[in-house]
């Protein structure tokens, strides 16, 4: 039962380039799993008439291939259900990236086939080249620019158990390049000259290296997190920057950003920790923003995260994320401040970092903040201990000290001073440590300052009134001072949870952060270790570690982790709001993506009843009146009347026809069912017959480029298209001018008007069916040429795109691959619209 549930095991050998040896090594290992006892097969492998590389096939059981006809090919394919039926324990698949010939298989993609035999329990190995990661697939066009048609997502690649990077130096590809290892000797100086070039080698070398960086990264992150490891291992230099929303904040980014810089692939974090209990209070949220504005410009991230002690919560969170450096700056407290209120947030998280190192980053503020800020905004443990302690000690100090000097100074001195006392005590302690200190100063005044001095005279009513007003007074201030800190603690409170709301708010108006995204913020901000979106709370909804908040109709947010406090539960609830508005909005704009087909449909169903009512009729009825009238008894015609009705019919049968094969072509493009037959074709076989309805064309520069990989009908029909849509825009006395050039593995075909032109913001409505933008003859038909001309012109892996032409009028370019850089397995394929085939 077990080796029918398990799944197959997968691993990927990465090239950096083609050629580097990922086949190689894929055979290679092959072989020694073989050597060892296991069932290994070969259920494709590419060579690519590489002898080395074929004599690694030696003493492996191959798969025959399967062959699949295709337009009149033969083609070979991996045989899949051959596979599946021979069952071994290991299956080499090449070309992970590989598009199957259409009906060669049940799926369209060699990776999906994998994941065929991975499910089946088949270990596989495969190969891919980073060019042909999805992700990257824009990046190594820019590069190298050689568009890449085949692509494998990465998250399929990610699945992977195992991914090896096959990497070799830019100096020694291009040596085994020149040296025939890679290429037929035909095609080494082009190669060499453009895709090997040494710059565009070391650049996808970097785009390998660093992709899979990551992926070891994130293995890692998931291993250290299984195995509870909180110490620091210092594999990749992380620096984390503590940001206060204070002045200084610019210069800790900056210097933070120079000290990752330093290191290769360093990464750059500025973590804001937000107090519920008031150091939050006082932030400049400006300030904020533009610093989180700045890191995000130096490459880094911005986080911040919910704690009731700054420093553990920097040292948490630096562990959490690796970090190796921790940059915070230097206190905006003076030395006497220091002194009085002892070490602050530095010091603390220098103890506390261990193995983490802390630079104390001096700047322009250091020293200059505002005198005596309060470290804590509620009564800790020390004050309400030292406060009754105070109402005890600190009168009978002053009793020492005023008893010494009872001859300088009056009874009424006294008193104040003792009133003095009572009220630091209040501001110290709170009610209670105040009621003590008024009791105490009351009963040492009676007995030590009021006469009969060193008797209690508590029957006397002034003694009386004043241990009622010492009492009195003591516990106003008390009570003032009480109030003064519940409204700090909860204005302190309420500014935390709006700057804690308002970083996660700017995350989500910035937009691209996706329902993963932000329960990772959430899980981030309240430090839990996980945060996930549930259809119903899980059984035991708060305790043991877990906090469940609704986040909308049908689903709860569950922090697992820590069981979090009642105003951090507030903060969470308030999360769960923007999650569960988020998830609306991604159910809304996928109900919206699912409409818009719809939509589209129907507007194209609209237009083309509109489009049909006139220019299909035009033309039938031109036909169907001049047969008529040939087919008529009561009228003779010449000859040279019935030689024009004639060619009337003609002539309107032949518009029809026309008109019904670019209906048939633009729905088979809409269906993705138009089938091409690609080859190497060269302008001047082309040229003649698509300009042949064009009268007085200018050819320039087209007898020297090279043949390029299209359908040639196909083409004929878009120059012809272009070329006739050109010749209607170009004014009496100018010609229609077509011109080409060959660069960087494409070849670009101009074909230029000298027509009024187009304003920019209205040309890709150029390309919509049914519209006659800027056409001075509405007459006639409708609509579909330059829309079918893009349409057929991506089908062949080419664009088609409108330019200003110099002194007025408008340019089509379109680009089309060259037949010696195109990838040999397109030759025929199935258009699909704005997809390569």
């Amino acid at each position: 039962m077990d080796d029918v549930l398990r799944r197959g095991r997968l691993k990927v050998y990465l090239g950096a380039a083609p050629g580097v040896g990922k086949t190689y090594r894929m055979l290679d290992e092959a072989r020694r799993r073989a050597a060892r006892g296991a069932d290994v097969v070969v259920g494709f492998a590419e060579c690519h008439g590489r002898p080395r590389t074929e004599a690694m096939l030696d003493g492996l059981e191959v798969v025959a291939r399967a062959q699949c006809a295709y337009r009149g090919g033969e083609f070979e394919e991996m045989d899949l259900a051959a596979v599946l039926e021979r069952r071994p324990e290991v299956a080499v698949v090449d070309e992970f990236a590989h598009s199957n010939v259409p009906g060669g298989g049940r799926n369209a993609k060699r990776w999906q086939d994998i994941d065929v035999l991975l499910a089946d329990g088949i270990d596989v190995v495969t190969a891919v080249n980073v060019q042909h990661l999805a992700s990257l697939k824009d990046v190594v066009e820019k590069i190298t620019g050689v568009p890449q048609h085949e692509t494998v997502p990465d998250d399929v690649v990610r699945r992977a158990q195992q991914i090896e990077l096959i990497d070799m130096p830019p100096e020694g590809l291009r040596r085994r390049m020149a040296h025939g290892n890679i290429y037929a000797p035909e095609k080494i100086d082009a190669a060499l000259a453009n895709y090997f070039r040494p710059g565009n080698l070391t650049a996808l070398r970097q785009l390998a290296l660093l992709w899979v960086a990551d992926r070891v990264d994130e293995a890692l992150h998931t291993y250290r997190a299984e195995h509870a490891i909180g110490g620091v291992w210092e594999t990749r230099e992380r620096v984390v920057v503590a940001l206060t929303g204070g002045p200084e904040g610019d210069t800790l980014i900056r210097r933070a950003a120079r000290i990752a810089d330093r290191s290769a692939g360093g990464d750059l974090l500025a973590v804001h920790v937000a107090r519920s209990d008031g150091l939050a209070a006082g932030v400049s949220h400006a300030s904020l923003a533009r610093q989180r504005r700045l890191v995000e410009d130096l490459g880094g991230s911005y986080h911040s995260v919910v704690g009731d002690d700054v420093a553990t919560a920097l040292v948490e969170f630096a562990r959490t994320e690796n970090a190796t450096q921790l940059v915070l700056g230097t206190s905006r407290r003076g030395r006497f401040e220091r002194f009085l209120t002892g070490p602050g947030t530095g010091e603390t998280v220098t103890e506390l970092s261990g193995d983490i190192d802390v630079h104390r980053v001096t700047h322009e503020r250091a020293g200059r903040g505002t005198l005596l800020p309060s470290r804590r905004r509620t009564l800790s443990t020390a004050r309400l201990i030292a406060g009754p302690v105070t109402g005890l000690v600190l009168p009978v100090l002053l009793t020492v000290c005023l008893a010494q000097v009872r001859d300088t100074v009056n009874l009424t001195s006294e008193a104040l001073l003792f009133l003095l006392a009572v009220v630091g005590v209040a501001c110290i302690g709170g009610v209670t440590s105040a009621v003590i200190a008024s009791v105490t100063a009351s009963l040492l005044l009676n007995y030590w300052f009021i006469p009969p001095i060193g008797q209690f005279t508590l029957d006397d009513p002034n003694a009386l009134l004043a241990l009622g007003v010492f009492t009195v007074v003591a516990a106003t201030v008390a009570a003032v001072v009480d109030r003064s800190l519940r409204l700090s603690r909860r204005s302190a409170r309420a500014t935390a949870e709006a700057e804690t709301m308002s970083s996660l708010a700017g995350s989500i108006v910035r937009g691209g952060q996706t329902i993963p995204a932000l329960l990772e913020r959430t899980r981030e901000t309240f430090g839990t270790e996980s945060a996930e979106l549930v259809d119903r709370p899980p059984d035991h909804e708060i305790g043991g570690g877990v906090t469940t908040v609704p986040a909308g109709p049908g689903a709860f947010l569950v922090l697992r982790g820590r069981t979090l406090s009642s105003s951090e539960r507030r903060v969470l609830a308030a999360f769960a709001a923007h999650v569960g508005s988020a998830v609306e909005r991604a159910q809304l704009a996928e109900a919206a993506a699912e409409i818009e087909p719809v939509k589209a449909a129907d507007r194209l169903r609209t237009a083309l009843l509109r489009a049909v009512g006139h220019d299909l009729r035009t033309p039938l009825a031109a036909g169907w009146a001049a047969v008529t009238s040939l087919r008529g008894r009561d009228v003779e015609f010449s000859d040279e009347d019935r030689d024009e009705l004639l060619a009337t019919a003609d002539e309107s049968m032949a518009k029809l026809n026309r008109l019904l094969e670019n209906l048939l072509d633009l729905s088979r493009l809409e269906a993705g069912v138009l089938p091409l037959n690609l080859r190497a074709t060269s302008l001047e076989e082309v040229l003649p017959m698509a300009l042949a309805d064009v009268p007085d064309v200018d050819l320039r520069d087209v007898e020297s480029i090279p043949p390029v990989l299209v359908d040639p009908p196909l083409l004929e029909r878009v120059i012809a298209n272009l070329a006739g849509n050109a010749a209607r825009h170009t004014p009496p006395g100018r010609r229609v001018m077509v011109t080409a050039s060959a660069l960087g593995g494409r070849v670009e075909l101009r074909v230029v008007d000298r027509g009024p032109g187009l304003p920019t913001t209205g040309r890709e409505r150029l390309f919509e069916p049914f519209q006659r933008l800027g056409d001075t003859d509405n007459t006639t038909g409708l609509g579909l040429g330059l829309a079918l001309a893009r349409g057929l012109t991506e089908a062949m892996n080419g664009t088609l795109t409108p330019e200003d032409t110099p002194g007025g009028g408008l340019t089509m370019v379109v680009s089309l691959p060259l037949a010696e850089w195109a990838d040999p397995s397109a030759s025929t394929a199935v258009a699909t619209p704005g997809r390569t085939p």
